[in-house]
């Protein structure tokens, strides 16, 4: 049967066409706490998230939370980028049963992925708990590509530590730490083993009760962000200075303005972008919302930093180059 295009048909293959077009438009501004879309144009899911860069792509890993997921498992996604702007979906890379018989609200949180060479091993570290957050364990998973599937392999408490929020940082030598919530004592560095599998040694503890904590190297000094233990809530994220990872770390000082609480927002990671003309620190903060967590937003916003002073602006939107930093 030959098919006859009407003027009404005709117009609804152009709107879909232009909508399509629409979901699939690169952008090129950073709009800091508003729906971020992916390639086909669903918000981004890589809540309290980390990012690495395999050559010249960025991997963004976080928990998933979209609407609809079967409660039974424990999801993170994964998207890639070459300019930290536009990201495209790679889809699930973990879909997890409850791994060590942990309860039916087990929980996976904060993965974090590094990339060992020697081995040439996509590690995932994530916070492994039980409901009531008494197991307080690191869990590791492992894939040979960046994009998955990890498979789980073990948990552990890091040197005998309660872990809970983590965090991760691999310095401008390429050596890789796990930042972790220890309480009630404070939080910790140590220094992964050779094929991250563990950890190596403790470089130091930071007797600031906090979590979500971040790490960035920046002009010979090492600046250290967390968040108080509000749960949900957000609260005035604070940073610490110091010449080593060993310490001695200054006093904690606002990053902004205190009644802001941080704009709304907890610290994640902070991510240095190093280029040709500059190099810039970008705040990666998350904006929970407990009871739509599938809308969860993203606050990211280059840092004034410099000479043992961070701050961060009051969020606007901007444009980020990864080639002239």
């Amino acid at each position: 049967m030959r098919k006859v295009f009407t003027p009404i048909t005709f117009l609804l293959l152009v709107g879909i066409f232009f909508t399509n077009g629409a979901m699939c438009q690169k952008q090129s501004i950073i709009h800091p706490g508003e729906l971020w879309p992916d390639n086909n144009g669903n918000h981004i899911q890589a809540h309290g998230g980390g990012i690495i860069k395999f050559g010249k792509t960025y991997y963004w890993y976080g928990e998933c939370r979209r609407q609809g997921l079967d409660t039974a498992y424990r999801y993170v996604s994964c998207y890639s980028s070459k300019d930290l702007v536009n990201w495209t979906s790679r889809g699930d890379v973990v879909k997890m049963h409850d791994p060590e018989n942990l309860g039916r609200r087990w929980i996976l949180e904060r993965p974090k992925v590094y990339y060992n060479e020697p081995t040439k091993k996509f590690v995932m570290y994530f916070h492994e708990d039980n409901a009531g957050y008494k197991v307080a364990r690191v869990g590791i998973a492992v894939s040979d590509k960046p994009d998955g599937n990890f498979t789980f392999v073990k948990s552990f408490r890091p040197l005998g530590h309660e872990s809970r929020d983590i965090g991760q940082f691999i310095d401008d030598d390429g050596t890789a730490y796990l930042i972790f919530e220890d309480r009630p004592y404070g939080f910790r560095i140590a220094k992964l083993s050779a094929d991250y599998m563990s950890l190596e040694k403790e470089m130091c503890l930071i007797p600031q009760h906090m979590e979500g904590g971040a790490l960035v190297h920046y002009h010979g000094l090492y600046y250290a962000i967390g968040s108080s233990l509000t749960g949900w809530s957000p609260n005035p994220n604070k940073y610490a200075t110091a010449k080593s990872l060993e310490g001695p770390w200054s006093e904690f000082q606002d990053i902004a303005p205190p009644a802001t609480k941080t704009y709304g927002s907890q610290s994640t990671m902070l991510i240095k972008v190093t280029g040709t003309k500059g190099t810039s620190v970008i705040f990666m903060g998350d904006i929970w919302k407990p009871r739509t967590q599938w809308d969860s937003r993203y606050l990211w916003m280059p840092l004034k930093i410099g000479d043992g002073k961070l701050w961060l602006p009051e969020p606007q939107p901007f444009t980020l180059n990864v080639k002239t930093g």
